[in-house]
């Protein structure tokens, strides 16, 4: 880093750092990474209060007894808080003459009372103000948030000839720590060089301060090392720095080092504080254990700030009786105490105890309701998520951007329009809408809710190209979740070409990710080569992306070797792993890895609970059984307490085996309210075991939870029409229209010569549309002719026998199977993708098409992936 001289202290002479290089190597043992956004962890450098008053006495040997008098009353009205007697004794100093020790004493009072102004007349009241009198009053400016005052007056000392010394530097220091002026900190450290104030141990932790919260990290460890005497405030500082830079690993051996050092007395709250929230940030379960074992050998647990950390440590990497143990034992809770639970039951899908936590705190803030809102948004419940939001507003509490982005979230999970635009109103009337974190959260809401006019507008008034490559990604992604394919592909290509879109390791992740939703291979192969060229596969999160998207598209075995050879896995690895297993229905493959996982000691999660128990659907035998036990097992083996998903899993297991009594049974003794997950799944298996008597019944409970619910209206409406009762069912769907509801349509599409060919039932636009159509009918023929007999009972319109067979010919699988039959190779397999669940009898002539064509036709659509060759698929007829 090249040093820059600050415009108005000229004065401070030789370049800082001029004897070290000019970019201080890191530790011996760290290697730095580009700047992070810093994590809320304040640095504790141990700074004195106040400059100690080191000027001499009044010369006149016999001082009076009211100079000393004096001098007790302004101690005395700086203990009592008591600005009256400073101001009394102030007019009884004002009659005397001047005198610089009085003056300092009484500069250094206003200041201990917090006014600054009185401290700064006082100052230029002095005649000869001295060292103490111009360190004290930076001190003053740089603590009350004068910073440039402060910066200004040390320049003024500097001029009149008077040298700093180490309360000086510390007071200088400080003002650059609270403005983040990194250049005129770094000016400062060379004047304290050639001063030689370097050896203060005071100085030194300024520095380091400073440097850690500029992200000049390098810097802070040369001064740590450089260092000849520590105190603990400089472990703490150069801890919590490498925190900030998420160089978690180094923090644990930088602790082991102090504690060998120095000894168990040395270690402090903030110590344990710090090294708790590295192991937390890291995962470093093991570690963590043994951090928290340390605090009760040393007395610390009891600790506010400890406990606290320690809570953060368990919701991160333990289990609820975890935390429910910390928090009971804990002798004083805070509001970050009570907060930090909230999170923790959010985190661990426990809506209704966070809920619970909340209403029982003492006091709430606006970090206790931005927490209950954040999880209301990462569990899905966007209604009460702006309810909440309502009501902070009617309450008057302090709105920041962390709750403007939240309640957007929540907007965009309930995909309403009318919602969403209210929202942007209150955020551009309350001056928000020019907030990046804001920007981008409604962007994503605008796409959730396909309004990709509205989210193209956004980013084409972002003010940076660098900015609008960032946000690139969100209208891609945005563009494919609406279906819109061709122009999430377009807009990829031409920005790319353009240089806006810069393929970093998020926006690498992020296009994997879409690769892996459209089953787009080519692609996705593309991308996953970049990312090796450029070593973003050193980023798990790459790693990660790169195996969904095989798994996605058909194969599993590069998915897996991806796995092998990634260096080191997180439970998102694993977890991407069981999920691809279970799309291909390899429920004996998803149980292999389960093992493997815990022989390796990484603890599951909740996904990887859904995953695997969702796993027992599709192995070769009935594993009821196993299923049952593993779900028993859940909280007392693992600490995890299942939840509605974990329910929902379960439900679908037995209902997929045909225990639909068994499966009603489990939802009845649930020890909480079953979630509309569990009832979808229950109906699922009816669907499946083609029970009608207990389906109506679920549907039912589905249409009392959610009434408001889109697909809720499909379902009343298909039950009026499967019971014949049309009249009914179009009037369901005339109050959808009234209400704006629409349903989500069925899609299939199939890529070609790098382009996505989209069909709709009946679809007429594709630009081959006569041969797509001539082929289809001749396939229906031959397929007749092989012994397909079209299914008209999954046409639920009241119309004659002929018209359902006309919409049942024409569904969008069948399209797009034809078109890949028409332009792929001969003997590839035509490989389709459905947005929804593939009807009966596209099913049943997508094998026969299997017959009379002799290719292999592979279908994933939302229940997994179907492999159809010679009239059988992998699905078995139960999906």
């Amino acid at each position: 880093m090249s040093t820059v001289f600050h415009p108005t202290i000229a004065a401070l002479s030789p370049p800082p750092l001029s004897h070290h290089p000019p970019l201080p190597p890191p530790h011996s043992s760290l290697s730095l990474s580009p700047s992070k956004p810093k994590t809320p962890l304040s640095f504790s450098t141990s700074l004195p209060t106040q400059p100690l008053l080191t000027s001499p006495p009044p010369p006149t040997p016999n001082a009076s007894s009211l100079f000393s008098h004096l001098l007790s009353l302004l101690r005395l009205s700086a203990r009592h808080a008591d600005a009256d007697l400073a101001r009394a004794v102030h007019a009884a100093i004002l009659k005397r003459e001047n005198d610089t020790h009085l003056g300092n004493a009484l500069l250094s009072t206003y200041l201990k009372l917090l006014l600054v102004p009185e401290a700064s007349k006082v100052f230029e009241s002095l005649p000869s103000p001295n060292l103490v009198s111009f360190t004290a009053l930076v001190s003053g400016f740089a603590k009350s948030g004068r910073e440039q005052q402060a910066v200004e007056l040390f320049c003024r000392m500097r001029r009149s000839g008077i040298e700093p010394n180490e309360y000086s530097f510390v007071a200088i220091l400080t003002a650059c720590i609270r403005v983040f002026d990194i250049e005129l900190g770094l000016q400062v450290h060379g004047l304290a060089a050639k001063r030689g104030c370097l050896d203060c141990v005071y100085v030194s932790n300024a520095l380091m301060s400073l440097y850690g919260k500029c992200g000049c990290l390098g810097y802070a460890l040369k001064v740590f090392d450089e260092m000849p005497h520590r105190d603990v405030a400089s472990w703490n500082t150069v801890m919590a720095g490498l925190v900030n830079e998420v160089m978690y690993d180094e923090v644990f051996e930088l602790f082991c080092e102090m504690v060998r050092r120095d000894g168990c007395d040395f270690v402090d709250h903030i110590t344990l504080s710090t090294v708790l929230t590295a192991c937390s940030g890291g995962g470093d379960f093991l570690e963590g254990q043994e951090v928290h074992a340390y605090a009760v050998k040393t007395g610390l647990e009891g600790d506010l700030s400890v406990g606290n950390a320690l809570i953060e440590l368990y919701a991160e990497c333990g289990s609820v009786k975890d935390v429910d143990t910390l928090f009971e034992r804990m002798p004083a809770r805070d509001a970050v105490t009570w907060t930090e639970m909230i999170t923790a039951y959010m985190d661990f899908g426990l809506v209704e105890m966070a809920v619970e936590m909340f209403d029982q705190m003492p006091e709430r803030n606006c970090f206790s309701y931005n927490a209950l809102l954040a999880g209301f948004c990462r569990n899905g419940e966007g209604l009460r998520a702006l309810d909440l939001f309502v009501k902070m507003v009617e309450e008057g509490l302090e709105l920041t951007e962390f709750t403007l982005s939240s309640v957007v979230g929540a907007c965009g999970l309930l995909m309403d329009c009318k919602s969403s635009e209210q929202i942007h109103g209150f955020a551009i009337k309350f001056g928000f809408d020019s907030n990046a974190c804001i920007g981008s959260a409604l962007l994503y809401m605008y796409t959730r809710c396909n309004r990709m006019g509205d989210a193209m507008k956004l980013f084409h008034q972002w003010p940076t190209v660098q900015e609008k490559s960032i946000v690139l990604t969100s209208i891609i992604c945005g563009y494919a979740r609406n279906g819109q394919l061709d122009e999430a592909i377009s807009i990829f290509h031409r920005y790319q070409s353009e240089g806006i879109m810069v393929m970093d390791e998020v926006a690498s992740t992020s296009l994997l990710a879409l690769c892996g939703t459209i089953g787009y291979h080519e692609l996705g192969k593309q991308i996953h080569s970049h990312a090796i060229k450029f070593g973003f596969l050193a980023y798990i999160g790459v790693g990660n992306a790169t195996i969904s998207m095989y798994t996605k598209c058909w194969n599993m075995d590069e998915g897996l070797k991806i796995f092998r050879m990634m260096p080191t896995h997180d439970i998102v690895s694993w977890n991407v792993l069981l999920a691809g297993y279970l799309l291909h229905r390899q429920g004996d493959a998803a149980l292999a890895v389960w093992e493997n996982m815990e022989k390796t000691g990484i603890k599951p999660d909740n996904i990887t609970f859904i995953l695997i128990i969702s796993a027992h659907r599709h192995t070769n035998s009935n594993s009821v059984d196993s299923c049952r036990n593993l779900f028993l097992s859940m909280k007392a083996v693992y600490g995890i307490q299942p939840n509605s998903e974990h329910f929902a899993s379960f439900v679908g297991v037995l209902g997929y085996w045909g225990l639909l009594d068994e499966a009603e049974d489990i939802i009845r003794k649930m020890p909480f309210q079953p979630g509309i997950s569990v009832w979808r799944a229950l109906l699922d298996s009816c669907r499946i075991r083609m029970n009608t008597t207990v389906g109506n019944r679920v549907v039912k409970r589905i249409l009392a939870m959610e009434p408001k619910d889109p697909s809720s209206y499909i379902l009343v409406s298909n039950l009026y029409s499967s019971s014949g009762r049309w009249h009914c069912s179009e009037m369901v769907r005339d109050d959808m229209r009234e209400k704006g509801f629409r349903k989500h349509p069925g899609r299939s599409w199939f890529i070609y010569n790098n382009k996505i060919h989209p069909f709709y039932a009946r679809d007429k636009s594709h630009p081959q549309e006569k041969d797509i159509y001539s082929g289809l009918e001749i396939l229906i023929v031959e397929c007749m002719k092989a012994g397909y007999v079209p299914d008209t009972s999954v046409v639920l319109h009241e119309v004659e026998e002929h018209q359902k067979k006309d919409f049942l010919y024409y569904h969008s699988a069948k399209l797009a199977a034809t078109y890949g039959l028409l332009t792929n190779k001969p003997g590839q397999p035509i490989r389709i993708v459905k947005n929804i669940l593939i009807c009966a009898d596209c099913h049943t002539f997508l094998k026969f098409m299997s017959i009379v064509t002799k290719r292999a036709i592979h279908v994933r659509d939302a229940s997994g992936f179907h492999y159809i060759l010679n009239g059988q698929c992998s699905c078995k007829d139960y999906w």
